[in-house]
């Protein structure tokens, strides 16, 4: 699992982009869960405006939760709900106004939680630490509702920590998928094309990088596929497959 948060101003905007479906994908915002508000998109925002002036100077309201499962990782309605409260206690805005959504939109199962900062005393939620507080909590989810395990990010693992090699999953699936990719490529264009089948956007200039469902994006050269590499590899496979008429002659049949 993989958490984000954001702190922002808007609580329009963020309740808006949540709820709204897109074209061609009417059904892909569930609400899970309603804490101290109900409602419609347009009762919401009312909702939650009306207590954000319980705080008028504090500029950034928001606090904008979005956990996402590792592909293949798959969890009933009911547990999501429980993350998301869970996540809540965690990151200490339980008594506060907040919803939780489902989205269906992406191959990876994802939940939204939309908080306000203020509570009903206009006392403001801390933002102290959030993001240490967030890798923790997908830890101990993970481990509690047996997920796929995800690495904590370099930055948050003690100094000692940080000197030991490790096994990177996210790394490991997307040289995979490459290895497929180039075993079956026939140009360039094809690999691109490969790629994007497998479930990854490609960038590509100068270099080339891979963007995965969970918009983690990881440059080829670190994992040893830089774009030199992946053209002189479908390159050298294609051309040992075709046999010269020099060649053909030689072959007895």
């Amino acid at each position: 699992m993989i958490g984000k948060i954001i702190i922002g101003k808007s609580f329009k905007g963020c309740i808006s982009y949540c709820l709204s479906p897109k074209q061609g994908q009417a059904e892909r915002a569930e609400v899970i869960h309603y804490n101290n508000c109900y409602g419609d998109k347009n009762e919401l925002i009312r909702q939650f405006e009306e207590l954000r002036e319980h705080n008028p100077k504090l500029g950034k309201p928001v606090i904008h939760v979005i956990l996402s499962l590792a592909p293949g990782d798959k969890v009933r309605p009911g547990l999501k709900e429980a993350i998301a409260q869970e996540c809540a206690e965690n990151l200490g805005f339980a008594d506060c106004q907040y919803l939780a959504i489902s989205h269906n939109d992406t191959q990876h199962q994802h939940i939204h939680i939309i908080g306000n900062r203020v509570r009903y005393n206009g006392k403001t939620v801390s933002d102290s630490n959030n993001y240490r507080q967030i890798v923790r909590f997908c830890r101990k989810m993970e481990q509690k509702y047996n997920l796929t395990k995800v690495l904590n990010p370099r930055r948050y693992l003690s100094s000692v920590n940080q000197l030991i090699p490790r096994e990177d999953q996210r790394k490991n699936i997307l040289k995979r998928a490459i290895s497929r990719a180039l075993q079956e490529a026939k140009d360039l264009n094809s690999f691109l094309s490969l790629m994007k089948s497998s479930g990854y956007t490609v960038d590509k200039g100068r270099g080339i990088a891979f963007i995965d469902a969970q918009k983690v994006r990881t440059k080829g050269s670190e994992i040893g596929y830089s774009l030199q590499n992946i053209q002189e590899t479908i390159e050298r496979l294609n051309n040992r497959q075709i046999i010269s008429p020099r060649q053909y002659r030689g072959i007895r049949i």
